[in-house]
């Protein structure tokens, strides 16, 4: 058991807002991007790729954003559909923006960048009339993502997200997904992300996404404990900090902690790893299970999606990611 309550009443899982984008890969892997002749598209975007990692684990999920009138617009939406996505509140935009692209670089297995362009990007013109507060009343759980507030009239659109979730007792969960290149400045970032996050039930994030947020409240702060406190103070039920290879945290409003462990994996690109692990990480959550046996499948379904080429494409099953834990601790003689 964990300490989030679900309408099970509702019959959406999960609402993600924000983000859809296209990924253009590299084929041509250990080698940079100036030499790479082909790609291959994906559907991208940090809370597109959750929610998309969320059905694929047999969750039901729906989506608020915006899409460019235009061949990647289609191929987003009939993507979603064919994963069984509710793209019921996703709006086609008539104002000639663009979808965002992202050109990824894989160099080495450590070594990966990503090319973005991001100009007049039409998932930032999602509008507060695109909210549709019956909508948000369907579901057990919204999902917002940092990159969404980073621009108005998208920023505006997702606060009334959350004050419709808080009225209706629908839990939100924050991945801050810090992208610097859409914001204007730190100090920016950190007011309109402290100003959300006050308002959600599980906030997801890096150490260093951690670090910028507090840059104007507690400058200097990397005290993993001190930081989740915080935002205990609100709504916070859940704070989880990851720390890359050393694994994650998990703070509980109750004074829990729980440490994340990382599986090994066969490295293909870094990409997908942070999305994956916020879908099943939320899947167990949503499913009941304890806060540390949700952060082991979130961590078990990361190296699975880092271990492939795409990130959309690579989400797992929930029954791949049992079968992937289980094999994991045989091979090191644990006790399933």
């Amino acid at each position: 058991m964990n300490n989030l309550k679900f309408n099970q009443e509702k019959p959406i899982d999960l609402i993600a807002i924000g983000r859809l984008a296209i990924d253009l890969n590299a084929n041509e892997i250990n080698r940079p991007m100036e030499e790479t002749i082909t790609f291959t598209k994906y559907v991208g975007g940090s809370p597109a790729n959750i929610a998309i990692g969320t059905a694929v684990l047999g969750h039901k999920a729906g989506f608020i954003g915006r899409v460019a009138d235009d061949q990647f617009g289609r191929f987003i939406v009939s993507y979603l559909e064919e994963k069984d996505i509710d793209t019921s509140s996703i709006v086609i935009d008539q104002s000639g923006a663009k979808t965002g692209l992202a050109f990824t670089e894989i160099k080495s297995p450590t070594d990966c960048s990503i090319l973005m362009y991001r100009e007049n990007a039409v998932d930032l013109k999602l509008e507060p009339k695109d909210i549709k507060e019956e909508y948000i009343k369907q579901a057990k759980a919204i999902l917002i993502s940092g990159t969404a507030l980073a621009q108005s009239p998208s920023r505006e659109a997702v606060f009334l997200a959350l004050d419709f979730a808080r009225k209706h007792d629908v839990v939100v969960f924050f991945d801050i997904d810090y992208r610097p290149y859409t914001w204007k400045s730190t100090d920016e970032t950190s007011v309109y992300y402290n100003l959300a996050a006050e308002k959600c039930d599980v906030i997801i994030g890096t150490r260093e996404e951690f670090d910028m947020m507090e840059s104007l409240t507690n400058p200097g702060n990397d005290n993993d404990f001190v930081t989740a406190k915080k935002w205990f103070d609100y709504n916070a039920k859940i704070v989880v900090i990851k720390h890359g290879k050393e694994g994650s945290i998990s703070y509980t409003k109750e004074g829990e902690s729980f440490k994340g462990r990382s599986f090994p994996a066969k490295v293909v690109k870094t990409f997908g790893a942070g999305d994956s692990y916020a879908s099943a990480f939320i899947y167990g959550l949503m499913e009941g299970w304890n806060v540390d046996q949700s952060m082991e499948f979130g961590g078990a379904s990361a190296s699975i999606v880092i271990s492939r080429h795409s990130c959309s494409d690579a989400m797992p099953t929930a029954e791949e990611v049992k079968t992937y834990i289980e094999k994991c601790k045989k091979e090191e003689g644990q006790s399933v």
